[in-house]
């Protein structure tokens, strides 16, 4: 069962699904991890919006699924951008928190998004890779060609894997984990993600979200060391559905 705001929407706004304790999409789940598949109403971890985080949400799941008393450890092990949606990672022992924290920093993961374009990128598939330099007072990041003060090295690999009515889907590979490394680099070869206001798209989606999904996860899990493979199922919309 789906938990909406209880506020009546006006004509043409839809309204954000979040998830709660009673819908959640696990992915995966054992002693050590939980894995979930994030909505676009969810925010990963509690911020100065004040809304309930999926962290919370996650902590009332086992909480209540495991009847523990009292306080639920659960580590927050990385995080995705409110708007986007897919795999999240939660480690829910210290132990497991602080390998999977190494195998993120170290990039021992293999990292999958999916995402929806109007600007078809000059190449079908390609290697991109700028400097990105963060800007914290409007929370963005902009790609330059060559080295500038305070900037960080990005990498990633894209490829067009469906050519839409109006659209494309590419597939993104990432080698490094900067902010919002994929909607800057994007925006800087003219392709901007669909919804993405901030990167140059040229409209909102109906759900303030936009058009970016961590599809797969793909590593070795810290305490049984077994080859994990995670897919995260997109969205419910026309699009994505035709992807």
């Amino acid at each position: 069962m789906s938990s909406i705001n209880n506020q009546i929407p006006a004509k043409g706004i839809i309204m954000k699904i979040v998830s709660t304790k009673s819908n959640l999409q696990i992915l995966h789940e054992d002693n050590h991890l939980i894995i979930v598949n994030k909505r676009v109403g969810d925010i990963v971890q509690g911020d100065k919006t004040g809304d309930k985080p999926l962290s919370d949400v996650v902590k009332e799941y086992i909480k209540d699924k495991y009847n523990k008393p009292g306080e639920v450890f659960l580590g927050v092990v990385h995080r995705l951008d409110r708007p986007t949606t897919g795999i999240v990672v939660f480690a829910r022992t210290s132990k497991a928190l602080t390998r999977m924290n190494e195998l993120f920093s170290n990039r021992e993961t293999q990292k999958t998004y999916w995402c929806i374009v109007k600007n078809k990128p000059l190449k079908p598939e390609d290697k991109l890779i700028h400097y990105l330099k963060r800007n914290e007072k409007n929370n963005s990041s902009k790609a330059h060609l060559k080295e500038v003060p305070d900037s960080k090295l990005a990498s990633l690999d894209y490829k067009i894997i469906k050519e839409l009515n109006n659209y494309f889907a590419l597939e993104i590979n990432l080698h490094t984990g900067r902010h919002h490394q994929i909607r800057a680099q994007l925006s800087a070869i003219g392709s901007p993600i669909k919804g993405d206001l901030k990167y140059g798209f040229d409209r909102s989606n109906p759900d303030g979200g936009i058009h970016l999904h961590a599809r797969k996860l793909v590593f070795i899990h810290p305490v049984t060391k077994e080859n994990l493979s995670v897919n995260a199922s997109t969205p419910d919309d026309a699009i994505w559905n035709a992807v």
